[in-house]
């Protein structure tokens, strides 16, 4: 198979040509942040918190959908880089609550544990599901300075059969749409408009009458717990 040689991080890596700077990045053990990215999808470039600086392009390219190729020299971790991410950060945090994700007492917080901060459940995130691929992302990226309040949506929140879905921690990323239309070959999710609102839900109103299975495929994916899968 042909084989490139690249530069990330002033790591020399060979792999095979046709991967992303990201998939590279990820053979080498090199972090680079995402909340849109799974192995087993097509490159889908929609959260761009993947955005890195490669020499002899302009801009700040998504390296989840920017092809590898041989010779070229990137950098994942500059301060400009992260001040970018940090812009697309904050235009997902104002549409999720994130008081949590800043919170000194986050890991001690039980599923409807009172908040030692007087918080209403309504305005906490980590209190539902501590598994939290965007907490992994803030934290390495950084809050955004200035972030304004989040000030509750008050979306409804549906439980049926096996799952748990909580509109306001959607940050609408399709992770749960293309893994059910991708994978599972289902596609009862979809990006659907709701009261004059586009949201991902289920396409015939509940999650039964849409086809779902069930098989929770699209809590695993999930990065911030707007759908879990209920014990019991």
């Amino acid at each position: 198979m042909d084989k490139i040689t690249l530069e990330i991080d002033a790591i020399k890596i060979k792999t095979s040509r046709g991967i992303t700077v990201l998939e590279a990045a990820q053979k080498a053990d090199i972090y680079i942040p995402t909340l849109c990215h799974h192995p087993k999808l097509s490159p889908f470039g929609s959260c761009r918190l993947c955005a890195v600086e490669i020499e002899g392009m302009p801009g700040f390219p998504s390296a989840c959908i920017t092809p590898a190729r041989d010779g070229m020299v990137v950098h994942t971790n500059t301060p400009r880089v992260q001040e970018s991410r940090r812009c697309f950060l904050g235009a997902i945090l104002s549409q999720h609550p994130h008081i949590c994700l800043s919170c000194e007492y986050r890991d001690q917080c039980e599923p409807q544990q009172e908040c030692k901060k007087g918080v209403p459940l309504a305005e906490r995130c980590c209190s539902l599901f501590h598994d939290c691929e965007l907490r992994k992302v803030a934290d390495y990226i950084g809050i955004p300075d200035g972030l304004p309040p989040y000030k509750p949506r008050n979306l409804p929140v549906v439980t049926e059969e096996s799952l748990f879905m909580d509109y306001n921690l959607c940050i609408s990323c399709g992770l749960c749409v293309r893994v059910c239309q991708e994978l599972i070959g289902v596609g009862a999710l979809g990006f659907v408009t709701r009261n004059d609102r586009l949201e991902i839900g289920p396409i015939a109103g509940s999650f039964k009458e849409s086809g779902c299975k069930f098989c929770s495929a699209c809590t695993k994916a999930c990065p911030t717990g707007a759908l879990c899968a209920m014990q019991g």
